[in-house]
């Protein structure tokens, strides 16, 4: 079986890291699997990177095509922070692709790497796996997931957000996803059920004969994520060996979707009547505005790109906070348990996917702080119930994310897909 992955790099963040993660899994079990990127950051020889070159007159027609996008552009403004991209640029790597001797290929994160129309025109089977919420809204890579968002009443003129103004870029990119895709075979695989859902429920696809697998991210649960001896974990980090560490961070730093401004009225809660001292570690950047309002320790940690000081962060802390707003499947919280590390977080997105509310962590109701510290507290107040749920945490992340068991799963779904049982379809 030869399998070509398709990611725009593969260690920047949540979404590449889990692309490399499945391609080295997928390797172990004997995959012919490879990887095409823009940026290329492992020491891996099945990793090729870079745009294909280009002629003196496609550069030409490339520019004249940026500029009157710019130009067509410029009066465009929102006031919503979250990361847009509308699919217009293009590695130009669909011949590439096309004339590959891989027989599907397995799409991640592909933002700059290929454009809306390229994925219509690839020719071979299509195997997607969702690690955000563009592949089914417009330009926008995550939106509130309610009722009356546009990727479920579809990209209308009436449902345009009053903070938008000029040309609706979001509702050309859903536009031009639903002309260019309309006869391509995709087989989706979402991280966590919640994503599934949304795609199911989205407007472009919820006409369309298409399979939607649930299939979690793969981590190396035998080498790299598990657990360490505490007190050698925090010597090393300098920390005290006696006081509760909470932990808290993305590879991608701190934001509003992750919960940042949560984090500083959580603390609050829990140092107030706390009887041990409790700091706090924070992975991901360097400065987070989380740390402006915080009372007691705040150890910094930065962007951490080494696992093995990952593991060692995690080993060290007493439980690992996941207080964000909107997350399909965080690694975080699945490294976090193969480490032995409890894990807290909302009812939202993949966590409950992850945490067995009670046993292996806590789930609070979303957005609930009350309840949110009340489970930081449970799992801190009692040492012998505290190493069960530490021990049951490990189990089930390896289980159920651990390398070989989500390389099976794809695997039967490449299989599936490669039977015929996709044959193309026009989308809804």
């Amino acid at each position: 079986m030869k399998v070509l992955h398709l990611s725009t790099d593969d260690n920047s963040g949540g979404a590449s890291r889990s692309a490399y993660r499945l391609h080295q899994a997928l390797s172990e079990q004997s995959v012919e699997s490879s990887m095409r990127v823009l940026r290329h950051d492992t020491a891996n020889a099945r990793v090729l990177s870079g745009r294909i070159p280009r002629t003196l007159q496609k550069k030409i027609v490339d520019r004249i095509k940026k500029q009157i996008w710019e130009f067509s552009i410029r009066n465009w403004r929102t006031e919503n922070p979250i990361m847009h991209t509308f699919g217009n640029t293009s590695a130009g790597l669909v011949t590439e692709i096309n004339q590959s001797s891989s027989q599907l290929v397995n799409l991640h994160w592909i933002t700059d790497l290929l454009s809306i129309q390229d994925i219509g025109e690839i020719n071979k089977p299509i195997v997607w796996t969702v690690h955000d919420m563009w592949v089914f809204c417009g330009g926008e890579h995550s939106t509130p997931d309610t009722p009356e968002a546009r990727f479920r009443e579809g990209y209308l003129s009436s449902n345009r957000p009053l903070t938008e103004s000029g040309p609706d870029l979001n509702r050309h990119a859903w536009e031009t996803k639903r002309a260019a895709w309309a006869n391509q075979a995709i087989t989706f695989v979402a991280p966590s059920r919640w994503m599934g859902t949304c795609i199911k429920e989205s407007a472009l696809f919820r006409n369309a004969d298409i399979d939607v697998h649930v299939v979690p991210n793969p981590i190396d649960a035998e080498t790299v994520w598990r657990p360490i001896d505490k007190r050698q974990a925090r010597a090393r980090l300098g920390l005290n060996p006696d006081n509760h560490y909470l932990l808290v961070g993305s590879a991608g730093g701190m934001s509003s979707i992750k919960g940042e401004d949560m984090v500083g009225p959580i603390m609050q809660k829990l140092t107030s009547h706390t009887k041990n001292a409790i700091e706090l570690i924070v992975f991901g950047t360097t400065s987070p505005a989380l740390t402006q309002n915080l009372t007691g320790r705040v150890h910094l940690m930065g962007r951490v790109t080494n696992d093995v000081v990952m593991a060692d962060l995690y080993s060290a802390a007493d439980v690992m906070m996941i207080p964000s707003r909107q997350d399909n499947l965080p690694n975080t919280a699945i490294e976090a348990q193969a480490c032995g590390v409890p894990v807290v977080g909302f009812n939202i997105g993949g966590v409950p996917d992850i945490v067995v509310h009670g046993r292996g962590g806590w789930v609070a109701p979303s957005f609930d702080l009350d309840d949110f510290a009340k489970g930081v507290d449970w799992l801190l107040e009692n040492k012998e119930r505290y190493l069960e749920i530490a021990a049951f945490s490990r189990n089930y992340a390896v289980n159920n994310f651990a390398a070989k068991v989500v390389a099976d799963r794809y695997i039967q779904v490449y299989e599936k897909v490669l039977a015929g049982h996709m044959p193309k379809k026009a989308m809804g």
